[in-house]
């Protein structure tokens, strides 16, 4: 198996890449695409030269990505052919199994459905097109924007704040009155409840 030190710059076809998750927020992708759509074409090329997609090469040298899902996502839905892509690992000498049990350990994949169910490996869809909207994964991303907790490096800290929410919030209100679903994600945000995710804001009580 061959590990590849230093990252390798290329450009992918977005329909080439594969994700590593079953659920994206697409409020989230949406925003994404309103994002695009203002931008003109020089704005638009230096805007997908910062914004490299990291991705490991699985079986049959397939491209997985391990983050911006979401970006991944909007550009397909604007037909964006082609972007930048950052090679981390290569692991394409794996048998698939032993390929999704090393991402697994690794905290690089995350299979679980927009029930917050557990899901197996061969679940996840083949190209970034297939996601499922997971509701709780936009009002996660809305209250991290809102300040109800810090951005974190912990892979899929935000699918931990959704499966939090989830288990609070109805999602019949997320879809109909989101701005009050927020209102309540602040108040649960700031309890103790909260205490043991990542980014945590809450305040701590005096000894």
């Amino acid at each position: 198996m061959a590990i590849i030190r230093e990252p390798i710059l290329r450009s992918a076809a977005v329909t080439e890449l594969h994700p590593t998750q079953i659920t994206v927020g697409m409020r989230e992708v949406r925003e994404k695409r309103g994002s695009w759509r203002s931008k003109g074409k020089k704005k638009r090329a230096e805007f997908l030269g910062r914004h490299l997609i990291p991705v490991i090469l699985g079986p049959d040298k397939r491209q997985y990505i391990i983050d911006h899902h979401h970006l991944a996502r909007a550009l397909h839905e604007e037909d964006v052919k082609e972007v930048l892509v950052t090679v981390l690992e290569n692991l394409s000498g794996l048998e698939p199994e032993a390929f999704w049990f090393v991402l697994e350990n690794r905290g690089l994949t995350h299979p679980y459905d927009e029930n917050g169910h557990r899901c197996a490996c061969a679940d996840i869809p083949q190209s970034v097109r297939d996601m499922i909207d997971d509701p709780f994964r936009s009002l996660a991303s809305e209250l991290r924007r809102a300040g109800g907790f810090a951005k974190e490096t912990m892979a899929f800290s935000e699918f931990l704040w959704a499966d939090f929410l989830r288990r609070r919030i109805k999602r019949k209100l997320i879809e109909s009155d989101f701005d009050r679903a927020m209102e309540k994600a602040l108040e649960f945000a700031q309890g103790p409840g909260a205490n043991y995710l990542p980014g945590w804001c809450g305040p701590v009580p005096e000894n």
